[in-house]
């Protein structure tokens, strides 16, 4: 039954994943697994056995999760728009308190709110440099040449920063490097010679940045939850959609309310099950 829950979360986490603006890494730490996940990568060769099978099941979820949500996520986004990310807001809205939780524990200090300065500059940032480049920061080739295999390769090792650090979308820095829609495209497809490089990026960049990100949680854990509340806080400007006319109003208060009330009570969930 346990591996059939890590399994299931794994599935929610790789759907989430699928999203621009909604952090996989958040949804990881309302469900309860953030910590976990990030233990097992550190410590996975002092107990190949017991970390590997549990991120193998994680692992296995997220794609499932990836594969059935990419279509439905991109007719919802198409058709639905706004319906679709004012769940989506609900989501991140109803994590926030769990956040806020993680940034108060360890020893307060005046200059604890630089880090949560620091985590809006580094989103603001990125949404200024989205806005200046309209995401075509890399544009591949019709078929792909060595230029574009290191071009995926070095995606993969920034998603894999996204995928570690709760509060950054890995969608949305995929939107900023123009490689969203074609990754879509890739999975729905199943181009495996376009997503390989992407997976062994991805795969080398979680192993080279999460002791480090380990070491900042254990000695640091206020001022780097702070800052990833600085980078969700404003994430939710990429997702927001702006206000809707007519009927998208009563739609997107259901979707946004829907999206809430279905995190705070996995949230409630999580916390009577310990």
């Amino acid at each position: 039954m346990k591996y059939l829950i890590d399994f299931i979360k794994g599935i929610v986490l790789g759907a989430t994943t699928s999203v621009p603006g909604v952090s996989g890494g958040t949804m990881a730490l309302i469900l309860d697994v953030y910590d976990k996940i990030i233990h097992s990568m550190s410590n996975l060769f002092k107990n190949f056995k017991k970390n590997g099978f549990f991120l193998f099941i994680i692992g296995i979820g997220m794609i499932t999760g990836l594969f059935l949500a990419a279509p439905f996520v991109g007719y919802a986004l198409e058709h639905y728009k706004y319906p679709a990310l004012y769940f989506f807001i609900g989501i991140v809205f109803a994590g926030l308190p769990v956040l806020f939780k993680k940034a108060n524990q360890g020893k307060k200090k005046n200059t604890d709110i630089l880090f949560f300065v620091i985590g809006v500059l580094i989103i603001g940032g990125l949404l200024l440099f989205e806005h200046l480049y309209k995401g075509e920061l890399f544009n591949l080739s019709g078929g792909l040449n060595i230029v574009d295999i290191i071009i995926l390769f070095v995606s993969g090792i920034i998603i894999a920063i996204a995928l570690i650090l709760p509060g950054i979308s890995t969608s949305f820095l995929l939107v900023v490097l123009g490689l969203y829609k074609p990754l879509i495209e890739a999975v729905k497809t199943k181009n495996i010679g376009f997503l390989l490089p992407v997976v062994i990026g991805t795969i080398f960049g979680i192993f080279a940045t999460i002791e480090i990100l380990e070491k900042m949680m254990n000695e640091k854990p206020r001022q780097t939850y702070l800052m990833i509340l600085g980078f969700v806080v404003v994430s939710v400007i990429e997702v927001f959609p702006g206000i809707p006319t007519g009927i998208n109003i009563l739609y997107s208060f259901l979707s946004f309310a829907i999206g809430y009330i279905l995190i705070y009570f996995t949230i409630k969930k999580q916390k009577s099950l310990k």
